[in-house]
């Protein structure tokens, strides 16, 4: 039955369903999240640093959780000479490497295609100071560790907007996918936290893949758009960004999609939709 519902795709697909999966950790990690810079925003009030496109996880002081909770199978000699306190952040290869991350972390076994990955630290989840007194906390430890896949993620100060943009524009031309700020006396807090702040050139979102809608033309045969609903519940279709393989083997109902959109319809519809990637990380 179910290669009857899922058909054409169904090979595809099943090799999804028949894989294993890891076991999950005791509890998700309660991680601070980002809003949205807003121009009002007083840069001199906050740390700047580069968005890392990776992988968020947690180092609870003896192994690596990501943020969905599942305990990552890291080797010993990776996370040998990692303190023994929880901290904060990406698990990263390089920009635009980001699905050869996922790719790499999400094996249930140690293997050596971690010597790839470093995590990257940018927060101390339970130092009870302000960002400048974690961050100094932070610098202290990258000073110390003997390891080379722990390292923090640079982080400066800017004095005007102008200067931020000009800095976005660098990161992004170069590959990177945008901009944190952490604001100077922020307490680290679960949730949505205005103390830390995302900025991008382009906006994104996420969604969820529920059906497909068949190709014409040169994608006879394959996949022509996918149908997603959106966090908000809003459901369309999303046609641009897709390689040929990809429209050979679209993603898989019920995966998360990034993807990127220009403001709204009336109807509250993400104008001129286009598929960044599957967000496939555990």
């Amino acid at each position: 039955m179910i290669i009857q519902l899922i058909y054409p795709y169904s090979a595809f697909f099943v090799s999804i369903l028949l894989a294993s999966s890891p076991a999950l950790a005791i509890e998700k990690p309660k991680l601070m999240l980002a809003r949205t810079f807003q121009p009002s925003v007083v840069i001199t009030d906050y740390w700047v640093s580069e968005k890392l496109d990776g992988v968020r996880a947690r180092w609870n002081g003896h192994q690596l959780i990501s943020r969905g909770g599942i305990a990552l199978a890291a080797p010993n000699w990776f996370i040998d000479g990692f303190p023994d306190m929880p901290l904060d952040g990406e698990l990263w290869m390089a920009r635009g490497e980001y699905q050869q991350t996922v790719s790499i972390i999400k094996k249930q076994k140690p293997h050596s295609g971690w010597k790839k990955i470093k995590f990257m630290i940018f927060d101390l989840p339970d130092h009870q100071g302000s960002f400048s007194n974690r961050l100094a906390v932070m610098r202290n430890i990258d000073e110390q560790i003997q390891t080379p896949y722990l390292s923090i993620i640079p982080q400066y100060q800017l004095s005007t907007n102008e200067e931020l943009m000009h800095h976005l524009k660098i990161i992004t031309n170069k590959g990177g996918e945008g901009i944190m700020l952490h604001h100077k006396t922020g307490i680290y807090r679960s949730g949505r936290s205005n103390d830390l702040l995302k900025l991008k050139l382009f906006t994104d979102a996420e969604a969820s893949v529920i059906g497909y809608r068949a190709g014409k033309g040169q994608f006879a045969g394959k996949m022509g758009a996918i149908k997603v609903r959106s966090s908000t519940g809003k459901i369309f279709f999303i046609g641009s960004g897709f390689s040929h393989k990809d429209r050979e083997r679209p993603p898989a109902i019920g995966s998360t999609i990034s993807f990127r959109y220009q403001g709204f319809t009336d109807s509250g519809i993400p104008r001129f939709a286009v598929f960044i990637r599957v967000r496939n990380e555990p």
